[in-house]
C-alpha cells in the first residue's frame, strides 16, 4: 500500500507542468502603477463611452498603454505590438477603437484586445497585452 501511495504522489508531482505556454515571449512582464486624471484635458475624453486614450508617461509599460472606457468598466492594454519584440516601429497608433503595428500592420481591437487581422500561415500570433485598470472617483488608475 506504501508503494502505491508513493508512485500515486510521483505521478501526480510529474504530470504538473511548469509551461506557462500562452506567455508572451515579446514583452516582458512590466511592474509599475500610474494614475489618470479625468479632471486633465489629455485624459477628459475617457469620461465618456468607447473613447480611448494613449498614455505615454515614463515607465508606464513598455512603450506606453492605451486605454479605453468601455461603459461599464476601463480596459487597458500595452502599446508595444504584441507580435514583435520592442523597436522603432511597434509603438502602435490608435485609430478610433482600433491600434495598428506600423511594423506590419497588424491591427487590434480595443474592446476585446484581439489581433483582427491574424495570417493564415500558421504561426502562433499573440493579442494585445492587458493590464489593470480600476476607477476610484475621477482617478482611473492603471498597474501590472
Amino acid at each position: 500500500m506504501k508503494y502505491i501511495f508513493s508512485f500515486f504522489i510521483l505521478s501526480i508531482l510529474f504530470s504538473c507542468s511548469s509551461d506557462r505556454g500562452n506567455r508572451n515571449p515579446y514583452l516582458q512582464d512590466i511592474g509599475f502603477r500610474f494614475d489618470i486624471n479625468l479632471n486633465l484635458p489629455k485624459y477628459s475624453p475617457l469620461t465618456n463611452v468607447s473613447n480611448a486614450v494613449f498614455v505615454d508617461a515614463n515607465g508606464v509599460g513598455t512603450k506606453g498603454a492605451f486605454v479605453i472606457n468601455t461603459g461599464s468598466t476601463y480596459r487597458a492594454f500595452e502599446a508595444s505590438c504584441p507580435n514583435h519584440a520592442p523597436s522603432e516601429c511597434s509603438t502602435m497608433t490608435l485609430n478610433n477603437l482600433v491600434v495598428t503595428c506600423p511594423c506590419d500592420d497588424y491591427e487590434y481591437h480595443l474592446l476585446t484586445g484581439q489581433l483582427l487581422n491574424t495570417p493564415k500561415d500558421g504561426n502562433r500570433y499573440y493579442n494585445l497585452l492587458e493590464y489593470r485598470a480600476t476607477r476610484s472617483g475621477n482617478i482611473v488608475t492603471i498597474s501590472n
